[in-house]
């Protein structure tokens, strides 16, 4: 089947945060949103007709997850990441974030010092902060355009009471595919010092063929016994409102202390929706991967090679992954807030990059999972207001 990512998809009245939520985030409604990271493709037939199929059974009671549903997730990482998960090191989560804070509150006590780094995904900070928690910040390192990880930082900011880190892999908002040597440096710190890995890896899938996804705890036995993966298929197959993430992890002290937290909060049923999702999605995703993958790459080239020639004060991270571009605007006239207001008013509204944390204030974050031609609108929006 050919799938159609040309398709113009009008989501607003839907309850759709990126679009009904246009008025009280920018202050207006004429704006194309290409801030939150949901995709407007449509979410392909093979899961809305499994939803569809499950909703005609008019009963919506407590849920079960059946085998079929943890084969289809072990079968699907062994294809598109060579990555053998067993079913008893998988645990549900309704989506990613609660599996990081849900981490954070299982395998720490207040006042660790759990690391992130930025720039990076701003939920990290609450996770951390809103449980009382202490940031400790190994900021990125950009170099030549890439970022890269700064280990001399890192270690000397681990003390006694350094307990965590938190990584996203592929990392969000700078699209770095993280490569096996630069996590297993990394790893090796986390390894001598006793310091577990949170792994968000939600975009995994989505790495562009030139790079490779490299799940963390795949590198070695060592490294799959420090770490917990966090993911989900709501990035690759557009159904981040179906609520269906997991937790993968080969420590089962760190799995029987997650479910003990999961039960005692009793968020750990799901919906049966999300689990028939899951299920479909990762039988039977495969060609549509493909077909999105090879659709976003051209949709990342085109906007390149457009803010290269048209609105060259900018420069544009290479996304080596994810539907994400993170767009450094020091090279304007004006300040990023200042630039990002401009384009607000203009008709476009982004993501302001001083949220992701140090390193993000003269960045702008855009997301291009969208159809060719509202990219095209977005960006010559883009070229009028800030050339």
């Amino acid at each position: 089947m050919q799938y159609n990512f040309d398709e113009i998809i009008d989501r607003s009245n839907t309850n759709c945060e990126k679009y009904d939520s246009r008025k009280s985030i920018f202050g207006t409604d004429n704006i194309i949103p290409m801030w939150v990271a949901d995709t407007d493709f449509r979410t392909p037939d093979f899961v809305v007709n499994a939803v569809k199929k499950r909703a005609e059974h008019e009963v919506y009671g407590y849920p079960q997850k059946p085998d079929s549903y943890y084969n289809a997730i072990c079968n699907w990482h062994k294809r598109q990441h060579n990555w053998n998960i067993e079913k008893s090191w998988i645990a549900y989560s309704p989506n990613v974030v609660v599996a990081l804070s849900s981490l954070v509150l299982s395998l720490t006590k207040p006042g660790d010092k759990i690391i992130l780094q930025p720039p990076v995904y701003f939920p990290f900070y609450h996770v951390i902060e809103g449980n009382q928690r202490i940031v400790v910040e190994n900021k990125l390192k950009l170099s030549n355009g890439r970022y890269h990880f700064d280990i001399d930082d890192l270690k000397s900011k681990i003390d006694a009471d350094t307990k965590m880190l938190l990584l996203s892999n592929p990392h969000n908002p700078g699209g770095m595919a993280w490569t096996k040597n630069e996590l297993t440096e990394l790893g090796q710190i986390c390894l001598e010092n006793n310091i577990i890995v949170v792994s968000d890896e939600i975009h995994s899938d989505l790495v562009y063929p030139e790079y490779q996804h490299v799940p963390f705890a795949n590198i070695s036995d060592e490294f799959a016994q420090i770490c917990i993966t966090a993911t989900a298929a709501s990035k690759t197959f557009n159904m981040a409102g179906l609520s269906s993430a997991y937790i993968i992890t080969a420590n089962e002290q760190y799995l029987l202390a997650y479910k003990k937290h999961m039960r005692a909060t009793h968020v750990s049923s799901g919906n049966f929706f999300g689990i028939v999702a899951t299920e479909a999605a990762f039988t039977h995703g495969d060609e549509w991967l493909l077909q999105l993958k090879d659709y976003l790459k051209g949709n990342r080239d085109f906007m390149e090679e457009f803010l290269t020639n048209e609105v060259p004060l900018v420069k544009m991270m290479h996304p080596e992954a994810t539907f994400l571009a993170w767009i450094d605007l020091s090279g304007l006239p004006v300040s990023a807030n200042e630039a990002f207001s401009d384009l607000v008013k203009a008709g476009v509204g982004l993501s302001i990059g001083n949220m992701f944390g140090p390193g993000g204030e003269n960045f702008v974050r855009l997301n291009f999972g969208c159809p060719r031609s509202v990219l095209e609108q977005g960006l010559e929006i883009i070229r009028k207001t800030w050339s």
